[in-house]
């Protein structure tokens, strides 16, 4: 068994909300066992012995039956959650809650990275910078002000993506310490 991330993405914002009450009883109903999540924002900690993607499918699954929500879930371990922290080049620089990791499915298409930074050229601050199957972002003055929504970035990368700041990923990453 190994402790894990499931990342949900659009969780708790329009009109995806779920309690994370509801969603660590469902989930422990459906065999997931204990599960423990961190803020409203669809972070759930766990352990599997499943492979990722099998891991994935069942968190959607759960979703999507459970709650009627088209689930979008990324899955990390321990090791990768730190290493979104650790190797974010904008941590320590930038404010904990602008700079951000967003965790991604798999590596952006070919090319996909340039063309987000050749079509934000020249229209915001924000700094970005490409990892393994992670974009980090600084958003320097603030997501609510920026230009790079989830669609834009999305549409440049061919996949999507789901955010966490600094400040969220240490607290994530301390629980999953405990939690293992």
């Amino acid at each position: 068994m190994s402790t894990r991330l499931a990342l949900l993405g659009s969780i708790n914002i329009g009109g995806n909300r779920i309690k994370m009450a509801d969603l660590r009883d469902r989930m422990s109903a459906r065999g997931f066992g204990e599960v423990e999540t961190v803020a409203a924002s669809g972070n759930v900690i766990l352990s599997s012995k499943e492979d990722e993607e099998a891991l994935r499918g069942r968190i959607v699954r759960l979703i999507e039956e459970d709650f009627g929500i088209t689930g979008f879930v990324v899955v990390r371990t321990v090791e990768e959650v730190r290493s979104a922290i650790n190797e974010n080049p904008f941590h320590g620089e930038g404010s904990d809650k602008m700079v951000h990791t967003i965790f991604l499915p798999r590596q952006p298409d070919e090319g996909g990275f340039e063309r987000l930074l050749a079509d934000h050229r020249e229209r915001g601050a924000e700094r970005l910078a490409l990892g393994p199957r992670v974009l980090y972002l600084d958003y320097v003055h603030g997501v609510g002000v920026s230009d790079l929504t989830g669609r834009f970035i999305e549409k440049r990368l061919g996949c999507r993506g789901t955010a966490r700041n600094m400040t969220s990923l240490k607290r994530i990453l301390g629980k999953m310490k405990d939690y293992a």
